[in-house]
């Protein structure tokens, strides 16, 4: 995990949301604190989060958007190729670096190693050094709460940030509707 950042991403019924907080940190100093790891791909069809470098997380967005375009928005298609691409890439392959992509139907966790994992539960999605904070908030909720996907996604940030030291409370999300509904 990273001392960075806070990404979570949850695929609802009806919606599909990620989110992040905004600190950036160097060592034992905050940079900034209104950074934004999040952002929508793909003619705004694919959501994805960043834990890293932001220069790392500049070329690897773009990397996995030629792959998207390639693929023409297939997600499952796109992580695939992206994974290979970025395990075969002697410099980006060493990052220390996660990336969740998402849209309405799936929701992946993509690593230098060509990891390409989807969350046992197809729901919930978390990296970076909150995120076991931000995953077991966001499952707690899931269980106990009545929050639509968007405050649900939120309310487990900001449970993060009162917790790890490396997450703050400018949270920032980005929301896909699900067009089958």
């Amino acid at each position: 995990m990273f001392d960075a950042t806070t990404i979570l991403a949850f695929k609802g019924e009806n919606k599909a949301v990620i989110g992040g907080d905004g600190q950036v940190t160097f060592g034992n100093s905050v940079l900034k604190a209104n950074a934004t790891k999040i952002r929508t791909l793909h003619h705004g069809q694919i959501l994805a989060g960043f834990a890293g470098s932001t220069a790392d997380a500049f070329n690897l967005f773009d990397m996995f958007e030629e792959h998207l375009a390639d693929k023409k928005g297939d997600l499952l298609k796109a992580v695939v190729e992206f994974s290979k691409a970025w395990r075969k890439d002697k410099v980006l392959r060493r990052l220390e670096a996660m990336m969740i992509v998402l849209n309405t139907k799936h929701i992946f966790i993509l690593t230098g190693n060509g990891d390409v994992v989807e969350p046992e539960d197809g729901e919930i999605a978390s990296i970076g050094s909150g995120g076991n904070f931000a995953i077991s908030a966001a499952r707690a909720l899931k269980k106990h709460a009545t929050l639509d996907e968007e405050e649900l996604v939120k309310e487990s940030l900001h449970i993060a940030a009162d917790l790890c030291i490396y997450t703050n409370h400018n949270i920032k999300t980005l929301i896909l509707e699900d067009d089958d509904k």
